[in-house]
């Protein structure tokens, strides 16, 4: 396991890294930090895959402020040039729509192996999602990410559609915020993306079915590095 720091302007971001091999950057949930990797981590290294995740800015070790989805997008940019393509890149859910905005960059997304969304599009409905963070008191803390990203939502969805890379996205159970016909609509609007299920799990997969995830994410890196 090695400690890692990426500088930036404004922020310094503070990760882990850990195995050999081609690299899987494990981006988290808003309110979560890195360590909610490790369970996954542990099972990705033996593949072998080298992992590494940061605290995302404003959450953890991690400095500056998580209010605007633009800067944390430019902090998976510089995380995603950081490492030796190509690059399988993991989101959950504030995770994925950061990165989705980051491979807006042309030279970012060809850095990029693939993309796994974990239980987000890049267009969620305000009304589940702010229900499911309201559930568990999380919105206030996050009150001005929160309606950014939603101010956003229709350039995610133009930058995820015209995205000439795979997608996975793999969705939680019925505890989920995301529903069917948004996934539907994600597929619809680019044929790239593939949809995998953990019904045992909510929304925060890492923390729900580690183990499970970690074999998806396992299985479809394998295939993704061998086109590269």
């Amino acid at each position: 396991m090695t400690e890692v720091t990426l500088t930036r302007s404004n922020a310094e971001l503070r990760g882990t890294a850990t195995g050999t091999g081609p690299t899987v950057l494990l981006l988290h949930a808003g309110g979560e930090v890195r360590g909610v990797w490790a369970p996954v981590a542990a099972v990705l290294n033996p593949r072998p895959l080298r992992t590494v995740a940061y605290d995302l800015r404003g959450h953890g070790d991690s400095s500056g402020q998580a209010t605007k989805l633009g800067p944390i997008a430019e902090d998976v940019t510089a995380m995603i040039r950081n490492e030796p393509a190509p690059v399988i890149v993991v989101g959950a859910s504030l995770g994925g729509l950061a990165a989705i905005a980051s491979l807006a960059d042309p030279r970012t997304a060809q850095a990029v192996a693939g993309l796994i969304l974990v239980d987000v599009v890049p267009n969620p409905d305000p009304v589940r999602v702010c229900a499911w963070l309201d559930e568990r008191a999380l919105r206030n803390h996050h009150d001005q990410l929160v309606e950014d990203i939603f101010d956003h939502s229709p350039e995610l969805l133009a930058t995820a559609t015209n995205l000439e890379l795979p997608i996975l996205l793999v969705r939680g159970g019925p505890t989920s915020p995301l529903t069917d016909a948004e996934a539907n609509h994600f597929r619809a609007a680019n044929p790239a993306v593939t949809v995998a299920r953990v019904p045992s799990a909510g929304h925060l997969l890492a923390r729900d079915a580690p183990d499970e995830l970690a074999r998806i994410i396992a299985d479809r890196a394998a295939i993704w590095l061998v086109s590269c």
